[in-house]
């Protein structure tokens, strides 16, 4: 997409370090304590103009909607990034707090919901005001652990995304990705945290922060509260059950719901990890994530399988 919609505003906001987000505002003209509004997490060096329809969408219906790129990506790129040091830690605990401390402000007492598309469903739990959330729609959320991968594609995606990718970043002091058409540009601190190859990230963070700063962000996600349906797909070589799963662990306080979808059930041949944000889903895929964030619950044709855990639960009560 070139643009954003015409009906949306630029926006610029601070970081608690003082580095500057940009992103874009679709906002009603008449403020209502009712209304939600909804934060859109990106994926991984997806620029946030990338959401820009989606975001449309859930403007139409009655939110009002801010996305936004996290440090080094799309609108909030420094002039170089050639050593530029930002890594997840950063984009959720600094950036995303932000955001939530935007909404907090500009849209006082409105309920934040957030809509997150792979890491950025990580990211909710890492910032300090995640208790403000009400309600999470994920999508293929997970933080690429390689053996999390889907099977018959490990080898490769392991290869590409844990071998390649840091080698040229080594090589760079950042990672190319536009010239290779894999994603944005991307700083070398996300990709040291995207081939970090323990199951548990804090055990990855141990060489980056002291023990106690490890329990505070762990903390973090045990106090967002607010209900979260997780959706994966069958054709999602990123987000796998068993990787959904694995985030959903750590936010031990929310009532979530896990959707596993098979595109032919909702009338598609393949959506995978990227596409579920582009328009031609309107009608269809869209419509979970506007029943989910409208009302807490699926639409009548969920289209898939359904896990729920609850909170301090560890069982699964599955139905079908």
């Amino acid at each position: 997409m070139s643009q954003a919609s015409p009906t949306s505003l630029p926006i610029a906001f601070a970081a608690n370090d003082g580095y500057v987000l940009k992103g874009f505002l679709w906002r009603h003209a008449h403020p209502d304590a009712a209304r939600p509004v909804v934060i859109i997490n990106a994926a991984t060096s997806v620029r946030c103009r990338y959401y820009a329809r989606f975001a449309a969408f859930l403007h139409a219906h009655g939110f009002d909607v801010l996305t936004y790129d996290y440090r080094g990506i799309g609108e909030s790129r420094p002039a170089s990034l050639r050593g530029f040091e930002a890594g997840w830690i950063d984009w959720g605990r600094l950036d995303f707090e932000a955001a939530l401390q935007y909404v907090s402000t500009h849209f006082p007492g409105q309920p934040i919901h957030v809509a997150a598309h792979s890491v950025g469903g990580f990211l909710v739990g890492l910032a300090a005001s995640s208790h403000r959330i009400s309600r999470v729609f994920t999508m293929g959320a997970q933080y690429a652990y390689w053996r999390d991968y889907v099977g018959h594609k490990r080898g490769r995606m392991f290869l590409r995304w844990h071998v390649f990718m840091p080698a040229l970043t080594a090589l760079f002091g950042y990672f190319p990705g536009s010239r290779l058409g894999w994603l944005e540009d991307t700083p070398r601190g996300v990709v040291r945290d995207w081939t970090a190859r323990h199951p548990r990230f804090e055990e990855n963070w141990a060489r980056l922060l002291p023990a106690a700063e490890r329990r505070t962000l762990l903390e973090r996600f045990a106090a967002m509260h607010g209900d979260t349906l997780a959706v994966s797909l069958s054709d999602d070589e990123f987000g796998t059950p068993s990787a959904i799963r694995r985030l959903l662990g750590y936010f031990r306080h929310s009532r979530r719901t896990h959707l596993h979808l098979r595109p032919e059930a909702a009338g598609e041949q393949q959506v995978g990890h990227f596409a579920f944000f582009h328009s031609r889903f309107e009608h269809s895929l869209w419509q979970i994530p506007l029943a989910w964030l409208r009302h807490g619950r699926l639409p009548a044709q969920p289209f898939g399988e359904m896990a729920l855990l609850r909170p301090e639960i560890s069982a699964v009560e599955t139905n079908q």
